[in-house]
């Protein structure tokens, strides 16, 4: 009989990790190095970054000057906007990076209870570098899958756009496409989850390569549980509901500067520290070898 896997028992020992680990004892300096880990690691995708508009563009949009100006100087208009596409790739390549081995950094932090930066940098460079190529990749076939089915789209409805006859034969087509759409953007963001809360942690707890990791997935984890997972996902999104009013609360509190890049991390850490453990527990139930979190002996009674 396979293990008995719940979607609700892991979240009474996460919240019971992640105050232990933050209060217990607490310490600023733990919070800031610990809060570093998370920010890297949360770079990829965006969640720790809040970019402020440094113009008004509508503003400036509504400007006749520029207009003329773009019209005037057109090839160093398009310079600069090849500039800028190549310097905005650069950053979300750079920003990959980093957050790949920053995953495995704040996971090690959670699960040994320690906040470290240079030693879990230097030693999870292959297997962060592992998934930052994979991370690439599947960019790529997201970018190469919404190009194929945005331009098939295109292709449907410009008949019938030039015709001006926008009836069922056109529009069942274009239901299609927005079908196939939504389910492959939901495969990849599938692929990208699991990746984060499982195939990452498997790699750590076993040392395995990437590869290796999701056939560990596959084979040992997934069988006969695949309704588990998707149920864990589901609490996940439940479980956002309390964790965003909690962000707002810590937000209004901060005056704002808890919406600073790197603060934010540091000031929402138990958020972070909490799913990270929650996925740790589900997975422990997988059995005493997928145990992640390292929790400290008790003290015996003194003889």
């Amino acid at each position: 009989m396979g293990a008995m896997i719940s979607i609700t028992c892991p979240i009474q020992p996460a919240l019971d990790h992640t105050k232990r680990i933050l209060f217990q004892p607490f310490s600023l300096g733990k919070w800031f190095v610990l809060g570093f880990c998370a920010f890297l690691a949360h770079l990829g995708g965006g969640g720790s970054l809040n970019y402020n508009q440094a113009f008004d563009r509508t503003r400036l949009a509504r400007e006749g000057h520029l207009a003329e100006w773009a019209g005037a100087h057109l090839p160093l208009v398009i310079l600069l906007g090849a500039l800028l596409v190549v310097f905005l790739l650069g950053l979300g390549v750079l920003f990959q990076w980093l957050a790949s081995r920053g995953a495995f950094m704040f996971l090690d932090g959670v699960a040994r209870d320690r906040a470290a930066v240079v030693e879990p940098w230097d030693r999870f460079r292959d297997r962060g570098n592992q998934v930052f190529r994979f991370r690439l990749v599947l960019i790529l076939v997201t970018l190469g899958f919404l190009a194929v089915v945005v331009g098939a789209g295109f292709l449907v409805v410009l008949p019938a756009f030039r015709a001006q006859a926008f009836g069922r034969s056109a529009f069942l087509p274009l239901l299609l496409v927005g079908g196939i759409l939504l389910l492959g953007l939901l495969a990849l963001l599938a692929v990208s989850l699991l990746l984060k809360d499982f195939v990452v942690p498997i790699m750590y707890r076993r040392d395995l390569d990437l590869p290796v990791a999701w056939g560990v997935l596959r084979q040992e984890l997934l069988p006969g549980h695949g309704w588990q997972f998707l149920g864990f996902y589901l609490m996940t999104l439940v479980l956002w509901i309390p964790a965003a009013l909690l962000a707002i609360a810590i937000i209004c509190l901060t005056c704002c500067v808890a919406l600073l890049p790197y603060l934010s991390s540091v000031a929402l850490l138990p958020i972070s520290v909490f799913f990270r453990c929650y996925s740790l527990c589900f997975l422990e139930q997988f059995g005493e070898g997928w145990r992640i979190l390292e929790v400290p002996e008790q003290a015996g009674p003194s003889v």
